[in-house]
């Protein structure tokens, strides 16, 4: 069975969904999802590699062409987050400041809870969204202290629609660019969830 999905001048999650939906529609075959923007090449691409499918990408005139196999072999595996003695803990920055109030103190506090963060057990994941994609920027003040957290094996996710937003993609310095689905399973999944 083959079937195609066009996520043409779709925006994040939607390609992740409508690949995800098309897959769960059959037992086994090839479904090929088109896509016309990197960030959502990357979305997909990533969704289908970490539910254990063959995955191929093909460029054509601006738009990708992922072609992902299931069944043959490819039965998908489930992801099992990484959960420490203390339990696994997710942190959600929504800016790139902490608190309200003066930007510049904002800044400043942000610098001291990072180097905070960096006394305790590593949490299993930070995710930036609006203003937070600031964070992992090659010109973040506090760049040097998330490296130091991704070396004791936090994983780093920056919202792609926020980097486009703000024109970041490509200063993105660590982590890697997500989606709001999976932003969304990483928030209500076992994890304890802080928001900063």
């Amino acid at each position: 069975m083959l079937k195609e999905i066009n996520n043409r001048g779709l925006a994040c999650p939607h390609p992740v969904i409508n690949t995800k939906r098309a897959l769960e529609e059959i037992e086994q075959g090839t479904v090929i999802s088109i896509v016309d923007n990197e960030v959502a090449l990357e979305n997909v691409k990533r969704f289908v590699e970490n539910a254990g499918y063959q995955v191929k990408v093909e460029e054509n005139s601006g738009e990708f062409y992922i072609t992902i196999i299931k069944g043959e072999g490819t039965d998908p595996v489930e992801v099992v987050p990484v959960v420490c003695e203390t339990g696994s803990m997710v942190y959600l920055f929504t800016s790139n400041t902490f608190g309200n109030g003066a930007e510049d103190l904002g800044e400043i506090l942000m610098v001291s809870f990072f180097n905070s963060l960096l006394e305790k057990p590593a949490p299993r994941m930070i995710i930036l969204v609006n203003s937070g994609v600031r964070l992992a920027i090659q010109q973040s003040r506090v760049l040097e202290q998330i490296n130091k957290l991704v070396e004791q094996g936090t994983e780093i996710l920056a919202c792609g629609t926020c980097l486009d937003y703000y024109k970041l993609k490509d200063q993105l310095a660590v982590g890697r660019v997500t989606n709001m689905l999976e932003i969304l399973e990483n928030l209500t999944g076992r994890d304890k969830v802080i928001t900063i």
